[in-house]
């Protein structure tokens, strides 16, 4: 398998502008954040507009080489929530520090996304942006015990 295992070439389209400089257990879903993309994608915006939400897939630049090496949490670091390996969590502690998010999109104008919930810092790069559609959610999706719990605010 590590033989299949080869380096991919990623860049940034665009860089994150908000007033996140710590990531907050709650309230960043109504963080308002502009998107600034590279110049030359403004053809690749057309029609993006029309969408109510895009999905942002951003890297985790601030994630030290050190914690890209933790296989296991605690979501959140709660030790009443079950230790689970990084990769069933949203923790920015992964191996690829790659985030997603589903974003409400409130504007797009040239080259710049005004979106609603991105739990990204200032400055974070940005690696690409898609349109969501809710007929890409599976109507059958299932999430463990401890997510309900977290969601729930148990402590």
């Amino acid at each position: 398998m590590r033989d299949e295992l080869r380096p991919i070439d990623v860049k940034p389209i665009g860089v994150v502008h908000n007033q996140l400089t710590v990531r907050p257990d709650e309230g960043w879903r109504e963080i308002i954040s502009i998107i600034r993309l590279d110049e030359g994608l403004a053809p690749a915006l057309k029609g993006l507009g029309e969408f109510s939400h895009v999905l942002v897939l951003f890297w985790l630049d601030k994630v030290s080489s050190e914690a890209r090496e933790l296989l296991k949490t605690h979501p959140r670091g709660r030790s009443d929530l079950p230790e689970v390996g990084v990769l069933a969590t949203h923790s920015p502690h992964r191996p690829n520090p790659i985030g997603v998010t589903i974003c409400q999109l409130l504007s797009v104008s040239e080259t710049t996304l005004e979106v609603k919930g991105l739990d990204a810092f200032n400055g974070t790069p940005v690696l690409d942006v898609k349109g969501w559609s809710p007929y890409s959610a599976p109507s059958d999706a299932m999430v463990p015990q401890w997510i309900e719990k977290l969601l729930q605010g148990s402590s």
